[in-house]
């Protein structure tokens, strides 16, 4: 009875238009979002550096890829790589100018990895479907070559790895080895709520509605008056610019140091299977699917534990691959929108309960 729109009159195309326009998802929302900076003051270094912040770094990740893939139909399996290209070169724009603000060159680094991502997106006017995933692969491996053999992009380091330095802002240590896990999260959370909110002004827009409509039909699309060339390649190009600050902030607001195997072809399928479990074309997605991945293994390891029954840190690795193959299996043939679908038709029920309709 709490969830009801009885009494929520639209008066405006702009009330009518929005993106929430049940109240009680407004407070949810901000409840939500109020107990996410919380955590920051009452969580412990575990929680906050083991579990919230990969995942929210993989939110952004995912969503980049939904707007590729669930969004514009284009698939991709050149993740990872991207990532990649926003932490290698956010870590030469700390060294080249390292007096200039850490969250500008995690920001700044977006737009290499979009000029990337661009470029290898043009066999994306000619080819579709299975082989536009075999031209994205050959870009993962690609970049993860230049990765290991260009030497100038990891300042000729004797490992060939990314070290990040120490930064500051605001006198506080957000980067480096004195960094805290709370200050990081902070950031990463910051981070991810603008890019969300971004995120689904540009898929409600203009350009979003050009992107499904690609997506549904692209030669309806192209009658109707989309040009193929600006649309596919601005969907790279976006989808890449998210994937590459993911990348940027994964090194230097997580790991603290990385080799080029982090950016490996492991990743982009990861990312991938988050969105195909969350949900293809829906943020919401991104983030259940983020969870459901991130969290499944630590699941696995102390439920059984704490039931009495203890998992050995291989068994737990194993159990996860099955369990994550089982989901994808389940969501393609019973509900290819995902955990978002779901999520979405419980709302529905439950605005209309105890009715059926």
């Amino acid at each position: 009875m709490l969830y009801r729109e009885t009494g929520q009159f639209k008066t405006s195309y702009h009330s009518d238009q929005s993106i929430f326009p049940i109240l009680q998802d407004r407070i949810g929302l901000g409840i939500i979002i109020f107990a996410a900076y919380a955590l920051a003051w009452v969580g412990n270094d575990f929680l906050l550096n083991a579990m919230l912040t990969p995942f929210l770094i993989s939110t952004v990740a995912a969503i980049g890829l939904n707007m590729l893939t669930g969004y514009t139909g284009l698939l991709s399996l050149g993740t990872g790589a991207f990532m990649g290209v926003g932490a290698y070169a956010c870590y030469k724009l700390t060294t080249i100018f390292p007096n200039v603000n850490i969250l500008i060159w995690i920001v700044t680094s977006g737009l290499f990895s979009a000029l990337v991502g661009a470029v290898f997106g043009l066999p994306s006017l000619r080819i579709k479907g299975f082989y536009l995933a075999i031209a994205t692969l050959a870009a993962q491996f690609f970049l993860e070559w230049c990765f290991t053999r260009i030497a100038w992009l990891y300042n000729y380091n004797t490992s060939g790895a990314i070290e990040v330095p120490q930064r500051e802002l605001f006198g506080l240590v957000v980067t480096g080895p004195r960094a805290t896990a709370d200050i990081r999260y902070l950031i990463v959370l910051t981070l991810v709520i603008v890019m969300t909110w971004l995120a689904s002004n540009i898929v409600r827009g203009r350009i979003g509605r050009t992107w499904m409509a690609v997506r549904d039909m692209d030669i309806a699309a192209e009658l109707m008056g989309v040009r193929m060339l600006p649309t596919k390649l601005l969907a790279f190009a976006i989808s890449s610019f998210y994937c590459g600050v993911a990348g940027a902030m994964l090194v230097f607001l997580w790991y603290g140091s990385a080799e080029s195997t982090v950016f490996s072809i492991n990743q982009s399928f990861t990312i991938l299977f988050m969105i195909i479990i969350g949900g293809l074309g829906s943020l919401l997605g991104s983030f259940l699917g983020a969870a459901l991945i991130y969290m499944l293994p630590i699941a696995l390891k102390f439920v059984p534990t704490s039931l009495g029954v203890p998992l050995a840190p291989a068994t737990v690795e194993h159990l996860t691959f099955v369990v994550v193959g089982a989901l994808i299996i389940f969501f393609l043939i019973v509900e290819p929108h995902g955990l978002a679908r779901l999520w979405q038709i419980g709302k529905q029920k439950l605005r209309v309960w105890p009715f059926p309709y």
